[in-house]
């Protein structure tokens, strides 16, 4: 306790944690933002990583750092709270944020120019998106734990579920869409939520470390659907909640030629088994009607598996 709050008595230190409340940064933002040297802040960042009020995370060339899900950071988190809000120097940071994040999404957003579509494939397919979201945050486990979204793309579904969740990551293997996420969970301001680079066959994460998962949209763009599911459930609680949102099986040359997946969708036949085989539960799944229907299967992980 000590050594984190000598760690946390310090101006540009202090600034730093508000800003990483916010969500992911790099010490190249935090140079920006603050207008202070890389070496200077680079020594402070180290002193907070050491004194475990930072999380670091490597992701390629680049360093991102966030506050982390455990007491140290809910200690941070209480500390900050207690800020005045009209601080001038907090306040001025806050608006440099804005600025480096609008710019780090408007960056992101022009390697889709050519294809604006792959920002949301529901909507693009013309899937009945809203409905099936709603459906999906209506599923969410009570009281609020940790969550996993597996192939987040540009975090859309997890910053939805922020009110609803403890704390939530999103992994996806596209460095562009999780610039493009980062900038949209820091910008809503939800610090408890952050995005790393990751493969969805090989997570880098513990056994039995989240309360619930969500793969939406996911499947039929993989090489080996089943291998995802058992990560799933791999970082699964026993007992915990898999969400998957996947289009039904469609046999329409024209529609097969059109959408180009991997997979022509997951009915039951094909799904039911490959979820029991992979270590869950499997209860009847929600189906929502669109021009290809959507089902939204919520299953458990098995107690013993």
């Amino acid at each position: 306790m000590l050594v984190a709050l000598r760690a946390l008595a310090e101006p540009t230190r202090l600034r730093l944690l508000a800003l990483a409340s916010r969500g992911g940064f790099c010490v190249v933002d935090f140079t920006e933002i603050l207008d202070q040297s890389q070496p200077r802040l680079s020594r402070h960042l180290k002193l907070l990583c050491d004194a475990g009020l930072l999380a670091r995370l490597r992701e390629g060339a680049n360093v991102w750092f966030t506050l982390p899900n455990d007491e140290k950071g809910g200690l941070v988190r209480s500390l900050l709270a207690r800020l005045p809000d009209d601080d001038a120097e907090l306040a001025a940071d806050r608006r440099q944020a804005a600025r480096v994040l609008a710019e780090r999404a408007r960056i992101a957003s022009s390697e889709f120019a050519e294809n604006p579509g792959a920002w949301d494939e529901m909507r693009t397919l013309g899937l009945p998106a809203d409905q099936v979201e709603a459906a999906l945050l209506e599923l969410l486990p009570q009281p609020p734990g940790k969550l996993l979204d597996i192939g987040t793309g540009t975090g859309r579904l997890l910053a939805l579920a922020a009110p609803l969740i403890r704390s939530g990551l999103g992994i996806d293997a596209s460095r562009t869409m999780l610039a493009l996420a980062r900038s949209r969970l820091a910008d809503a301001g939800l610090g408890h939520c952050s995005v790393r680079l990751a493969d969805m066959y090989r997570l880098p994460l513990p056994d039995e470390s989240f309360d619930a998962a969500t793969i939406c949209m996911v499947l039929h763009h993989a090489e080996d659907p089943a291998a995802v599911l058992s990560e799933a459930a791999r970082v699964l609680r026993p007992g915990g909640l898999l969400l998957v949102a996947e289009l039904d099986d469609y046999t329409d040359p024209a529609l097969i030629k059109r959408i180009g997946h991997r997979w022509a969708g997951f009915g039951v036949q094909r799904m039911w088994p490959m979820l029991s085989r992979t270590g869950f539960d499997v209860d009847k799944p929600i189906r929502v009607a669109g021009e290809i229907d959507v089902l939204i299967w919520h299953v458990t992980r098995k107690l013993h598996w």
